[in-house]
């Protein structure tokens, strides 16, 4: 059961728009890899998860890297006692909470990219952004799988998360997932803002 979210495009700054910021987080997208190829597949499978995320893949077959790449700023609202999950494959406890998801499977057929290890290789550095920076918040942030398997630079190792979607396997894609849960008495806003070089992630929450 999906509950309707908040979809905003070219939203002016929130901090001017928001009460109160809960915490702010960062990456730089120039630095997920000591190899350029690979950072650059990183790279390029954050940013494609995030247009997916934003409504902006029309057709998977035919994906403009070039508006894929561009600046944005981008937020999402989530209302009180809903869930934003990476995936939608998610574990029984959040079935009738989830609100909102990527809305991506970071597989070959959606236009992800391999560094000849894996196809969509990086996006567990988004799912780590995303799930640190709710944990500081003070929301209710789960993530069942850690990535302590390899570092995720700028991201405290607590905080790495391990992220997977394989067709049919539905409950080995729900515990490598996150779960993020607006357990407060207002909505909260995700703002998304990349420069072209540093994704950053603020959570605001709305006044009553």
């Amino acid at each position: 059961m999906l509950f309707p979210f908040i979809l905003q495009t070219n939203v002016q700054p929130a901090s001017k728009s928001y009460s109160q910021l809960l915490f702010s987080g960062s990456i730089s997208l120039e630095n997920r890899h000591e190899n350029k190829y690979v950072n650059d597949v990183f790279k390029d499978n954050i940013l494609l998860s995030l247009a997916y995320m934003r409504g902006m893949i029309d057709d998977k077959y035919k994906i403009s890297w070039d508006n894929v790449r561009q600046e944005f700023k981008y937020s999402l609202t989530l209302s009180p006692n809903t869930t934003f999950a990476f995936h939608e494959d998610v574990l029984s406890k959040y079935k009738n909470t989830l609100s909102a998801t990527t809305k991506a499977h970071f597989n070959y057929q959606e236009g992800f990219k391999s560094d000849g290890y894996l196809v969509g290789d990086g996006v567990c550095h988004l799912a780590s952004l995303i799930y640190w920076v709710s944990n500081q918040a003070g929301l209710d942030a789960y993530a069942p799988t850690s990535h302590n398997f390899a570092r995720i630079p700028e991201i405290e190792r607590e905080f790495g998360v391990s992220i997977y979607s394989m067709p049919g396997n539905i409950y080995a894609n729900s515990l490598q997932n996150i779960y993020v849960t607006n357990d407060r008495e207002n909505s909260v806003v995700f703002e998304f803002d990349y420069d072209g070089k540093r994704l950053k992630l603020s959570i605001y929450e709305e006044p009553a």
